[in-house]
């Protein structure tokens, strides 16, 4: 049954790469190759795969440093920096951007590409890794010193590889979003392989040149995925019981303090700071800003049911897969994992489409209606709840589920009252990874919302656009405001270290 479960999940998300590759089928090899051989084509492989390769390295750098700073270190105010490093999950990319160029119209190309989607996505590394962090046991690092080895040296041999899996599941997520983004750098006047499909499918609709480009954006998605999988490798971390129950002496930063302090209150004004004076400031003074309560009103409630709906179903379709990958390990589990990876790596516009074509061949029922939308959201962020879930499960022992099965509970039952316990914290960071996703995409709801349906987004999206900087004000503010609760979420998973 569990196998069945997440080969049907698997199914769902590689709908929109068979869409590709079926297209890519029909137009043939020749002429397949002269749309991929193209200069144009050299330029976007370039601008993205750098920009992907700058972004998560810079992303890993910021996460790491800021998690062990926070946690093994004893600088002043370790739960305000906490909350205020997290703070950016709660602004959407988009709205960076929009924050940024509106205040500044030279914060463009690779430079301000890079600036702001490390500004905006930096936190999907920092909180996977201070939650292993604080879980390690200190005796580990201690055992370390007793043996000669330096504070340095124990971090680089026995604290790094704990934190791998953490750290390379964030970093996937910030590639794989990235392939993805399209509001934030159409903004940013960068271009990708994403926005140039956006612009080809606005110009032809369906077009070939399109399709091909979204095949090579699958070919880099594989890639970064079996990049990670071999990065990762076959390791458990999983431990019965806690450790030692204290926490890790800190390190005395001395006059390190001050320019730790200055470095952090430096990223907080970038990343919060600047969006936050930028959204105040264009209410204050846009001449197009704008106050109206129905819409607003109406556009809140729709993002808040579609995120919540869209959280629990994604989460729900992420637990078969990460329980295979994990307790059923083997070639067919990682190749069911992996699956669900692909379709993130898709701008929203090729996963709508497949769903789409695929829903009015087989069930034209549920063309334009929530069902369909959910599914879209699930197809493009399972990665989100999947890289949580998993987490949780690499460090959930296997061994109480063997305890409960010789106590007599069946698999189910086991599964209910030991093992999903356990993995709740994981299972609600997911869900909120999700509702922040769903509650900022775009594209897929522009094209698959029921008529008459507006988010917020969209709502921001159309002014914008149009250069309205005062109207797209209030929508980007309630938009942040809907994300806070789920980035409070994310920040308590774990008790903070006093």
């Amino acid at each position: 049954m569990l196998l069945t479960a997440g080969a049907a999940v698997a199914l769902l998300a590689v709908i929109p790469l068979g869409f590709v590759g079926v297209y890519t089928v029909l137009i043939g090899p020749a002429e397949a190759w002269e749309l991929i051989a193209r200069p144009r084509v050299g330029l976007l492989l370039w601008n993205t795969v750098r920009l992907a390769l700058g972004a998560m390295l810079l992303s890993a750098v910021l996460g790491v440093g800021l998690a062990f700073l926070v946690e093994r270190t004893d600088v002043p105010g370790k739960r305000l920096w906490h909350g205020l490093l997290v703070a950016p999950l709660a602004i959407p990319a988009f709205v960076n951007s929009y924050a940024w160029v509106s205040l500044d119209r030279s914060v463009m190309g690779y430079g301000g590409a890079l600036l702001v989607i490390t500004l905006s996505y930096y936190p999907l590394v920092y909180l996977p890794v201070v939650a292993s962090l604080r879980g390690l046991d200190p005796a580990l690092e201690e055992t370390a010193w007793s043996l000669g080895q330096d504070r340095w040296r124990s971090f680089r041999t026995v604290v790094l590889p704990q934190l791998r899996p953490a750290l390379l599941g964030g970093m996937l997520l910030v590639g794989l979003h990235l392939l993805a983004e399209f509001g934030a750098l159409q903004l940013l006047r960068f271009p990708t392989f994403t926005t140039a499909i956006y612009d080809l499918y606005g110009s032809t609709f369906n077009g070939a040149a399109a399709n091909m480009i979204a095949g090579v954006l699958v070919l880099c998605c594989l890639l970064l995925l079996l990049a990670e999988l071999k990065l990762r490798g076959p390791a458990r971390l999983a431990r019965v019981g806690g450790g030692t129950a204290r926490a890790a002496v800190p390190v005395r930063l001395g006059a390190a303090r001050l320019p730790a302090l200055a470095g952090l209150a430096t990223l907080v004004a970038l990343s919060v700071g600047v969006p936050t004076y930028a959204l105040v400031h264009w209410l204050r003074v846009g001449s197009s800003t704008e106050f109206p309560l129905a819409e607003l009103a109406e556009a809140a409630g729709s993002t808040i049911a579609l995120a919540g709906a869209g959280a629990v179903v994604t989460t729900v379709l992420a637990l078969p897969v990460a329980w295979l990958a994990v307790r059923h390990r083997g070639a067919l589990s990682t190749i069911i994992e992996r699956s669900t990876y692909v379709a993130n790596a898709l701008p929203g516009i090729v996963v709508a489409l497949a769903l789409i074509t695929v829903s009015l061949r087989l069930a034209p029922g549920i063309y334009q209606t929530a069902l369909l939308l959910l599914l879209a959201y699930a197809v493009l962020f399972l990665p989100r709840a999947v890289v949580s879930v998993r987490a949780g499960l690499e460090q959930a022992p296997l061994v109480l589920d063997d305890v409960a099965r010789s106590l007599g509970l069946g698999p189910i039952q086991t599964a209910r009252r030991v093992t999903l316990p356990v993995i709740a914290p994981s299972l609600g960071a997911g869900a909120a990874l999700v509702f922040l996703a769903i509650a900022t995409e775009l594209t897929a709801t522009l094209m698959l919302s029921p008529i008459g349906t507006d988010t917020l987004a969209t709502s921001f999206w159309s002014a914008s656009s149009d250069l309205r900087y005062g109207a797209a004000a209030p929508y980007a503010l309630l938009l942040v405001l809907i994300s806070v609760p789920a980035t409070v979420l994310l920040m308590r998973q774990e008790r903070m270290v006093p």
